[in-house]
């Protein structure tokens, strides 16, 4: 293997990487998240309700993600949207979503726990 065969490799791979985290394991910094709430930010859990009623971050909402676009109503487009659930997966589509309907300010928090950190 040449070296900038090795380079490329290397490259995709740093790219695979950064694109996870993006999308699929919250891709917002705790710094951004604090900065967020500390804007008076509304925390929307996306999980189902029975996880929700096991545990959840003080603070959130419960709106599960297979209710969401009949429940935007409930948010106010005016104050940035923290979304989070059990993994970053819901709750990146959750972002999307948000997004497709006209919010300008939602971040990805990924896993519910990483509110508790804020």
């Amino acid at each position: 293997m040449n070296s900038i065969t090795l380079i490329t490799i290397i490259g995709i791979l740093a790219a695979l990487l950064l694109l996870r985290r993006k999308f699929f394991s919250g891709g917002s910094t705790m710094e951004e998240l604090k900065s967020v709430k500390a804007r008076g930010a509304a925390l929307v859990d996306v999980r189902s309700i029975g996880e929700y009623n096991q545990a959840h971050a003080p603070g959130s909402r419960n709106i599960p993600l297979d209710q969401l676009s009949s429940r935007l109503k409930e948010l106010d487009r005016a104050k940035p949207i923290i979304v989070c659930c059990a993994s970053g997966g819901r709750s990146g589509m959750a972002k999307q979503i948000l997004e497709k309907e006209g919010f300008s300010e939602v971040y990805n928090a990924g896993p519910w726990q990483k509110l508790l950190e804020l």
